[in-house]
């Protein structure tokens, strides 16, 4: 566009850094350039961007975020404070094509992959938002930027590889977010791991495992019927992880199905020579679920169990719970005018 324009190299790199770095919504905010300049490209040109239509707080101070696209479709995501780091959770896709049986946003199916911008938008827009004087009106967050990013919010991100990648070097290459800083989970999508760790090997992988046997995954992950539980851990023992990093195997537990001494036990055996930690996530119940999370008792005697045999396991403490913003539980209606959270 600008070589068409006649202009000069240097006015991208001015581009990108009002857009990326100093937030402008509108071509008009880019006083770097003169009126001129902003009135012809105005003509055919504008800064699109995600609208944030609807915030929800939680008692615990994650609110929970629907942005509106230009299709008028909607995604969810989840700006997580605690004491060190602010998070935001993004979303890769609307909805999600894997199916898994205790997730909500599966229950919407894949309407459509996420264009780069609108990954990178859903921090632009929560940028703003910030910025604003109080917008978001939070006393855990007022004041704070964005430190981390997390792709846990809806969809799959490694079956919408380009896109994710494309916005992750946005994120980093022109919003001064570090690699190390971004966590990528996915269900196993076992082809596109190593493919990954060559595009941005500095960003951290978070597999969701959630059983110890194929006849278990497969019932509550169909991907593990194309990608099974040895396969998934083999590719992840290719990947070229640095000594002093490791893969964090997230693990729901579901009472009554993958949570037992025998389930923590062969759990403990399958990392055995992984560079690993492990997240125990006690299931996050919503209206229509048909699982129930296991007792505390179970939860810490399946935790110890893994520690007592030398393997980092944390147990999740699920943020946003009550306004439907934890694990597994985002999903929107569409179009968002619909929308009924």
């Amino acid at each position: 566009m600008f070589n068409k324009l006649g202009l000069p190299g240097f006015r991208v790199a001015q581009l990108m850094h009002w857009m990326y770095e100093k937030n402008a919504a509108s071509i008009d905010e880019i006083t770097e350039f003169s009126k001129p300049l902003r009135d012809k490209l105005k003509g055919f040109s504008y800064i699109g961007g995600l609208k944030i239509l609807k915030k929800t707080a939680s008692p615990d101070a994650t609110i929970k975020l629907l942005f509106g696209l230009e299709d008028s479709l909607s995604v969810e995501g989840v700006l997580i404070p605690d004491e060190y780091r602010l998070t935001l959770c993004v979303s890769s896709q609307v909805g999600c094509a894997m199916g898994c049986r205790f997730c909500l946003t599966a229950t919407m199916g894949l309407v459509r992959n996420l264009r780069a911008d609108e990954i990178a938008g859903q921090v632009m827009a929560v940028r703003r938002e910030l910025q604003a004087t109080d917008a978001i009106d939070n006393g855990a967050i007022n004041g704070r930027e964005i430190t981390n990013i997390v792709f846990m919010g809806m969809g799959e991100p490694l079956k919408n590889f380009d896109g994710v990648v494309r916005g992750i070097h946005i994120l980093t290459d022109y919003m001064g977010i570090s690699k190390r800083r971004i966590t990528l989970s996915t269900a196993g999508v076992v082809p596109q791991l190593q493919k990954l760790y060559k595009e941005i090997p500095e960003v951290n992988l978070a597999v969701s495992l959630n059983a110890t046997t194929d006849a278990t995954r497969s019932a509550l992950m169909p991907v593990n019927n194309k990608y099974d539980i040895g396969a998934l851990l083999r590719a992840c023992g290719r990947l070229p992880i640095s000594p002093r990093r490791r893969i964090t195997f997230g693990y729901v537990l579901l009472k009554g199905i993958n949570d037992t001494p025998a389930d923590a036990r062969r759990l403990v055996a399958m990392l055995k020579g992984l560079s690993a930690k492990v997240n125990l996530i006690p299931f996050n119940h919503y209206e229509t679920a048909k699982y129930e999370p296991p007792d505390d008792k179970t939860v810490l005697e399946f935790q110890q169990i893994l520690v007592d045999r030398h393997v980092t396991a944390f147990v999740r403490k699920s943020m946003g719970r009550e306004i439907c913003a934890a694990c597994g539980q985002l999903r929107t209606c569409h179009p968002h005018a619909i929308y009924q959270g």
